[in-house]
């Protein structure tokens, strides 16, 4: 089995800047489209980017846009979300997931493994 988890949420104030990890097991991450996911109390699960595995192509939802990147590095099996000017409705727990079929999708069916979580507080 696949597994994945997050790492370096925490409590920041708005405007600033937070990145957080995940870390894979596996033998073939390279393969795997990565994406981060949030959620926030009594809401859905909402998709937040991806990155492919083969050329790195990124997809982010329009809140997020200008704000936040996705990146990856495949030696280390290690996605990350570099988050910058920060909001208070950005507050959620982040998730990462992996698709092993390598698509671009923002619907979390198309995901096969997820990660525990961790949470992003941002005070106003």
């Amino acid at each position: 089995q696949v597994q994945l988890v997050e790492s370096g949420g925490g409590l920041v104030q708005a405007g600033d800047s937070l990145r957080l990890s995940c870390v894979a097991s596996g033998r073939t991450f390279e393969e795997y489209t990565m994406a981060w996911f949030r959620q926030e109390v009594g809401k859905e699960r909402e998709f937040v980017g991806a990155i492919t595995g083969n050329d790195g192509t990124t997809a982010y939802q329009p809140s997020v846009k200008g704000r936040f990147t996705i990146s990856r590095d495949n030696a280390k099996n290690t996605v990350y979300l570099q988050m910058s000017s920060l909001k208070p409705e950005d507050t959620a727990v982040y998730y990462c997931a992996a698709d092993k079929n390598g698509g671009l999708w923002s619907g979390i069916d198309n995901y096969d493994y997820w990660g525990q979580g961790t949470q992003v507080t941002v005070s106003s």
